[in-house]
């Protein structure tokens, strides 16, 4: 039996940045095909004071770009702006799969333990690299993804469940 090494766990965060693309590339078909104006979805939020559609992409981006590096003890590369194009998510989802795949297996396996702190807000919270993944990256990365999915759903766009995760099986 294999164990799951902290290089296979962060393997999903490319995979959940494909589905994100597939997700709004239906969106972006969807609006074409009724006449709607990109950026309806574009800055569309599901209430208030929650954050548009292109800034939860944006988030989605920068909380799997920022894992490996963050775990493996090393500065991810500042990302500017947010998206204001569906060209724009998309430029930006590669980017950040690019940059993660600049992390190697050999700077994050045996990373589990590694203790760091990050601030966030007016508050430094304390991670290990697998609570780090496990416990707030993949969550809030979901969080963001689903918020995408569910914006999109509300203005119509046709998705079902398996789109979710990148549509049909390859």
């Amino acid at each position: 039996m294999s164990e799951l090494s902290m290089s296979n766990a962060v393997s999903a965060l490319p995979n959940m940045l494909d589905s994100l693309e597939h997700i709004l590339r239906k969106a972006e078909a969807n609006a074409e095909e009724r006449g709607i104006d990109a950026e309806v979805f574009l800055n569309s939020r599901l209430a208030p004071d929650m954050w548009p559609l292109k800034k939860q992409v944006q988030t989605v981006a920068e909380l799997a770009k920022n894992a490996p590096y963050r775990i493996a003890g090393t500065d991810a590369p500042s990302y500017e702006g947010q998206p204001e194009s569906f060209a724009d998510c998309y430029e930006v989802i590669a980017k950040a799969k690019a940059d993660i795949a600049k992390v190697s297996a050999a700077d994050l396996d045996g990373k589990e333990g590694r203790e760091f702190s990050l601030k966030m807000g007016p508050r430094e919270m304390d991670f290990t690299g697998i609570s780090y993944l496990s416990g707030f990256t993949i969550p809030n990365t979901y969080f963001h993804m689903t918020t995408v999915y569910n914006i999109l759903r509300h203005n119509g766009v046709v998705l079902g469940k398996i789109d979710f995760f990148g549509g049909a099986p390859k």
